[in-house]
């Protein structure tokens, strides 16, 4: 097998584990700005949800490359700018680091939308009967709301992991070498980039069915007795 490939499916394999490791650290992080910006704009003063409302604005408005560049270079320039003022010398931004931040940024925005709608399909009987029994507007969230509405947002939040992973794609253009990057790599290399990138989809279409198994589990799983 890795003699079709000219030797480079070891470094593919490699990008496709760089691959995933973005995608789960970014998704940790999306998920929580996904619950913050949902309990900004449900349960948080005009401050907050006027904050929260602009975040989501601005994601829906702005390319993703776009705000990938932005944040890479920016990010670096501002650094390194705040680096001379303060003397702490010029500091290489780590293409990881920011791919995850970016990532993550993007999609705690329309996470926020996924949990903001599954949040208010839960029985407000149920949020009632909380509060009647003296438990805390936290309480009522952990014990309550959080766990229902978590059947509700399986839906949304699987579609914006599939998202979510495909737009990894985006961070070899600030030098990660993930398996796009490689592909590229050895495609250029061998003068061949379809049979890399073809490559490069068929892992991609597998990390979608391993996670669609995951979606039906989790299905399962928060759908019991109803």
């Amino acid at each position: 097998m890795n003699e079709i490939f000219g030797g480079y499916l070891p470094m593919i394999l490699k990008g496709m584990m760089v691959t995933i490791e973005v995608a789960l650290l970014s998704l940790l992080l999306s998920l929580f700005l996904g619950i913050v910006t949902a309990s900004a704009r449900l349960y948080g003063g005009t401050f907050a949800r006027t904050l929260a409302a602009t975040y989501t604005t601005i994601i829906r408005g702005v390319p993703d490359l776009v705000l990938m560049t932005l944040i890479f270079f920016g990010g670096q320039i501002l650094v390194n700018h705040l680096g001379d003022k303060f003397g702490w010398g010029y500091i290489d931004v780590d293409p990881m680091i920011a791919g995850i931040i970016t990532i993550g940024f993007i999609f705690g925005a329309y996470m926020g939308e996924t949990f903001r709608g599954a949040i208010m399909a839960v029985n407000k009987g149920q949020i009632e009967a909380g509060h009647a029994y003296g438990m805390t507007p936290l309480q009522v969230f952990i014990h309550i709301t959080f766990p229902a509405m978590i059947r509700h947002a399986i839906p949304g939040f699987f579609n914006n992991w599939l998202v979510l992973v495909k737009t990894t794609a985006l961070v070899s253009v600030i030098g990660l070498q993930d398996m796009v990057f490689n592909a590229k790599v050895a495609g250029d290399t061998l003068r061949q980039p379809f049979t890399f990138y073809v490559l490069v989809g068929f892992l991609f279409l597998l990390i979608t069915a391993v996670s669609d198994l995951a979606m039906r589990w989790l299905e399962r799983k928060y759908n019991v007795g109803r």
